[in-house]
């Protein structure tokens, strides 16, 4: 099974309405596909998303693209595909950091690897402990009434019962009194939950955080700034909604500083943030551990990187508060065939062979940017 060739490329894919965040808006997604083609012919591919380009992490899709075609694809040429262990300590060689080029790269080796095989990509990494995941969507419009408007809609249609909010852009005072309404008009049909983003101050959150438990928030997702562990620890010490952290623990080595200092009670796991799949997996042994819970994150993909991460995410036990692979949902088109299956308020995690999706050539090809 040595691999032949890499491309990667990248797609833009515009959102089915606006994404509102603590640090800016977006209304199309980008992606970064890859596709690993092995000797045998068999093709694996893999995904790196970004949230608004450089705005939630320091690479972008540009980047990302480069380091995979300049850096790693020459490396990969003849190697073995199914020594993946191998080859993540050969990407480490090759270049320091850029998890989300690395993470892309990897998921198509376990695609191609698993398609070889023809078993489901989840059976590579463990084997599978959960067929659905509860599954969470975000409110993001920046507007009570349409907030509320969007969530009836998906509770009526059963797709969703864990709603989002996102939070830290504006007054903390309005921003509060938004939430509130929300969790109330959905009070004992659904769970409600904050992200932050970063957008506040421990002074702002010490305030505004025990404000939102009294309003019904369940989980407050990132209040402070990603290298803020005290203000966190202190944070997740009061009474109070759990305190997760997401931007500020990506690697292994994050989520253990985060459980030796207390400074939170649950981690999101995004597949990407982590430098891959079998990353992911080493942050969440490390996160139960720690006694801490863990949430199945995501970065808005597409049905690529959606499948990927509920393949590693079926193999947690640990994921105990659901999970968020909305992604497709919110885009205008998706570049697979067949698509995610969403049913009952969970998404099922697909079956293989590798991750169970394939591209879409004329999708690709309409979304890809020259």
């Amino acid at each position: 099974m040595k691999i032949a060739a890499v491309d990667a490329c990248i797609v833009d894919i515009p959102t089915i309405r606006a994404h509102k965040l603590a640090f800016g808006a977006i209304s199309r997604q980008s992606y970064v596909i890859v596709q690993l083609r092995l000797e045998n012919g068999v093709t694996g591919i893999g995904e790196a998303a970004t949230i608004g380009g450089p705005s939630w992490s320091e690479e972008t899709p540009e980047s990302i693209r480069y380091i995979i075609t300049e850096y790693l694809a020459p490396v990969l040429v003849g190697q073995p595909a199914q020594d993946v262990e191998r080859l993540l300590v050969l990407f480490e060689r090759v270049c320091k950091g850029n998890w989300f080029a690395k993470a892309a790269v990897e998921m198509a080796l376990v695609d191609a690897v698993a398609r070889t095989l023809e078993v489901p990509a989840y059976e590579l990494l463990g084997g599978k402990v959960h067929d659905s995941l509860p599954l969470a969507w975000t409110l993001a419009t920046g507007d009570p009434a349409k907030d509320i408007d969007e969530a009836e809609r998906m509770l009526a249609e059963r797709r969703h019962r864990i709603f989002k909010i996102k939070i830290g852009a504006q007054d903390p005072q309005h921003d509060v009194a938004r939430v509130a309404a929300i969790a109330k008009a959905v009070a004992g049909r659904a769970s409600v939950q904050v992200d932050v983003n970063q957008g506040w101050d421990e002074v702002t959150a010490r305030k505004y955080v025990p404000q939102l438990g009294e309003a019904g928030v369940t989980l407050v997702e990132q209040p402070v700034a990603r290298w803020n562990l005290d203000a966190m620890a202190r944070l997740a010490a009061q009474p109070g909604p759990i305190i997760m952290a997401d931007e500020g623990a990506c690697s292994p080595r994050d989520v253990y500083e985060h459980g030796r200092r207390n400074a939170a009670q649950a981690i999101a796991l995004k597949v990407t943030k982590a430098g891959g799949l079998h990353n992911t997996k080493r942050a969440a042994a490390v996160a139960d551990a720690a006694g801490l819970a863990c949430y199945g994150g995501c970065m808005l993909e597409t049905s690529v990187g959606t499948a990927a991460s509920a393949h590693v995410f079926a193999t947690i036990p640990g994921i105990t508060l659901g999970c968020e692979l909305f992604g497709p949902r919110l885009l205008v088109d998706d570049i697979t065939v067949p698509g995610i299956e969403y049913s009952d308020f969970s998404i099922r995690i697909p079956s293989g062979p590798g991750f169970g999706v394939q591209l879409d050539m004329d999708k690709l090809a309409h979304y890809r940017r020259d």
